[in-house]
């Protein structure tokens, strides 16, 4: 069995996005030449997450807009946890969103359903993260 380990790396302008990651996922399972197997895609921060689902830019903005009915970034004083951070709702966001995907490999491509994507899911953005990418197989 192969084992195949490589970060991704993102620093979004902004305080949110959404990324779709499916073609650097893609690139990485040509890079380890794993035919039959899986692939593990997660989110190695706490205000970011990795998730699938359709790349259609109305979705996306409801989901912004249903997030922040969730877990609203201000008033910044509505959460305990900020004090030096003002990001507690990122963390909240993070946790509804997940932290990880996990996609089985097929003769050499993603496993998809007809409009599933990967997504990079930003909630704290800003700075440098970075996204693993473990696959695993034949």
């Amino acid at each position: 069995m192969k084992s195949f380990r490589k970060e991704l790396w993102f620093e979004v302008p902004r305080r949110r996005a959404f990324i779709n990651i499916t073609h650097e996922v893609e690139n990485c399972i040509k890079e380890s030449g794993v035919k039959e197997g899986l692939v593990l895609v997660n989110a190695m921060h706490i205000t970011a997450s990795v998730f699938i689902n359709d790349d259609e830019p109305g979705l996306h903005q409801d989901y912004e807009v249903w997030l922040e009915k969730l877990a609203p970034e201000k008033p910044h004083s509505q959460y305990k946890h900020n004090g030096f951070e003002d990001n507690a709702d990122a963390h909240m966001k993070r946790q509804i969103m997940g932290r990880e995907v996990v996609v089985a490999i097929t003769e050499g491509k993603l496993d998809f359903g007809t409009w599933e994507r990967i997504f990079y899911g930003e909630f704290d953005g800003l700075r440098k993260k970075r996204v693993l990418v473990k696959i695993i197989g034949e």
